[in-house]
């Protein structure tokens, strides 16, 4: 009988990693409380300490900067299309009231 492939959030994950560098249970103990073979949470350790650097890089500086810019033009893209909304709304209103005008000068 086969088991079903289970996946890991990284959130779980991390805290699985964080268990296993505190050292305050081995590696085996860690791997049966949570089902997982010995192998793979290595796996998951050695990949977490060969990115670890990542966290202190400055390009997610520059990424947080790019999502604040698209944040900032999206905001100015809504406020337009409400403006532009509006004045279409505005001119299908005239263009009733011209039309009817017409009918009654008839």
């Amino acid at each position: 009988m086969s088991r079903k492939r289970r996946t890991w959030t990284p959130e779980v994950k991390a805290a699985i990693v964080l268990e296993i560098l505190r050292e305050e249970n081995t590696l085996a103990e860690i791997s049966k409380k949570y089902d997982v073979s010995q192998q793979l949470l290595s796996r998951w350790k050695t990949e977490f300490i060969a990115n670890m650097s990542t966290v202190f890089n400055k390009k997610n500086e520059d990424v947080d900067k790019l999502k604040q810019e698209h944040e900032d033009e999206k905001e100015l893209l809504v406020k337009k299309i409400g403006e532009l909304t509006l004045d279409v709304n505005w001119l299908k209103k005239k263009q009733i009231q011209i039309s009817q005008m017409k009918k009654k000068e008839r």
